[in-house]
């Protein structure tokens, strides 16, 4: 029998990708502050978010997860904002025609600003520091001072998230995200890509389609849902004392909710059965995802299944797969089976991009758009042998002209990648990248619907 949750009964598990404080009374009362504070979303639409993502497990919708690897303070700024949740517009608009449903948007945003390391510290020139866990924790800078976690910083992450998550809520429901307004930023997009021609096929079908709206009456005049859209944010839940502060009780259903996030997911260094992430996410009542690696044994998915959701909810588990290109036709069906014998309703993404990782010969870390496009291929590929519905992907991208993926339609080499290198821990599609993914996910998703489709007429007959 699991022990009572409480919003603090993480606290007596053993935890993993923590920094190490060097004034704990600091921490306390940062996080004293934060309980005072304002929530910085709502129940209310946590558990919209939740019913949305119950379709993607039906199969009548499709999840969309992206932003940054890790959000800075650096490059906070409203542009960045703007341009980043503009492409993943762009790619919903992509999702929505190529697959015929509804896409659940959930950026990587607001939140995202801490994160796991592969090593606890970092060595330069015989000098060793702690390493760089996110601005939420230390600063980018190789020095002593920059390096040592300091608890103030949750403060300005806070201040952030709520400023970010404002600026959302106006693109998206101030007349930003008019599907025509989208469109056109599409048809830019396809006049400039080297694979124009492919692309402008697509979107000449989106317009013809739009136009037949619009001579029916469909416009962004008369129809809400034309101008409007909703917008969810999500990061991963990694220090638990700041995710603590922002849990509240939903004053209708008497339920706790994780209020720094519509979404919260625990990522594949963290999700130990028995660890504080997943005591954490067992309680609280938003939607929650998990990191799915290569190494995630069919036994403990289904332990670690089970306990994230007891009640085996449509909507509430989004299990995230970030395998490798190598590894996901071979890894991922044994967890689609147990999934599919055991009755579970989860909600299953691809994760392309954190397997995939590799280092130039120029030191610079990036990642390859041919090997990423491939993980995707292999996820709808396993989904297509195993009966099961390939939900959602889930990426690291910018809306910024960066350089720090190779490959694609721009054929960016690795001459190319100090260009314009900026992210602060790993490497982001850029905008025509991440736009160049959804069209080759739409095409899998329509090919996807007419094998079902002819599969119900073969049945008919």
């Amino acid at each position: 029998m699991a022990q009572k949750w409480t919003p603090a009964s993480w606290r007596s598990k053993p935890i993993e990708q923590q920094p190490e404080w060097p004034d704990l009374a600091a921490l306390e009362s940062v996080e004293t502050k934060l309980r005072a504070y304002p929530p910085l979303v709502f129940a209310g639409e946590a558990r919209r978010l939740k019913d949305d993502l119950a379709k993607v497990a039906a199969g009548k919708a499709f999840l969309l997860q992206g932003g940054d690897c890790a959000e800075s303070f650096a490059e906070f700024h409203p542009d960045n904002i703007r341009d980043t949740f503009r492409v993943l517009l762009q790619m919903a608009i992509v999702l929505t025609y190529g697959a015929a449903v509804p896409v659940v948007k959930v950026g990587r945003l607001a939140g995202q600003f801490a994160k796991p390391r592969s090593a606890p510290t970092e060595t330069r020139g015989g000098v060793t520091l702690p390493s760089y866990r996110g601005d939420m924790v230390n600063g980018m800078e190789f020095t002593p001072e920059a390096r040592l976690p300091d608890p103030q910083r949750q403060m300005q992450v806070y201040f952030q998230s709520a400023s970010t998550l404002n600026l959302l809520r106006a693109f998206a429901q101030g007349g930003y995200a008019d599907l025509h307004r989208v469109h056109r930023w599409n048809l830019g997009f396809v006049e400039k890509s080297p694979a124009g021609q492919k692309y402008r096929e697509f979107a000449d079908r989106l317009d013809e389609t739009l136009g037949f709206m619009e001579a029916c009456g469909l416009t962004s005049e008369t129809t809400p849902q034309i101008r409007e859209t909703d917008f969810y944010t999500s990061h991963e839940a990694l220090l638990l004392g700041y995710e603590q502060a922002l849990t509240r009780v939903d004053s209708l259903t008497g339920d706790w909710y994780d209020c720094s996030a519509h979404m919260v997911w625990i990522g594949d260094r963290t999700r130990q059965p028995d660890n504080a992430q997943v005591e954490f996410l067992r309680g609280i009542k938003n939607p929650v995802g998990m990191k799915a690696g290569p190494t995630l044994d069919v036994d403990s998915f289904l332990r670690l299944a089970n306990a994230l959701n007891p009640a085996n909810e449509a909507g509430r588990l989004t299990i995230i797969a970030r395998m490798g290109a190598d590894k996901v036709e071979e890894k991922l069906p044994l967890l689609l089976r147990a999934a599919k014998r055991e009755g579970l309703n989860i909600v299953w993404s691809c994760d392309p991009m954190h397997a995939n990782t590799v280092t130039a010969s120029n030191g610079y870390k990036t990642r390859h758009v041919d090997r990423i496009l491939s993980e995707v291929s292999g996820f709808f590929a396993a989904h297509q042998a195993e009966g099961t519905y390939a939900g959602g992907v889930h990426i690291e991208m910018t809306g910024q002209d960066v350089t720090e993926c190779m490959g694609g339609a721009q054929a960016i080499g690795e001459s190319s990648l100090g260009d314009r290198y900026h992210t602060h821990c790993d490497p982001r599609l850029n905008a025509s990248q991440a736009i160049e993914l959804a069209f080759t996910i739409a095409e899998r998703l329509k090919v996807g619907r007419s094998a079902i489709q002819s599969a119900r007429i073969a049945a008919v007959s």
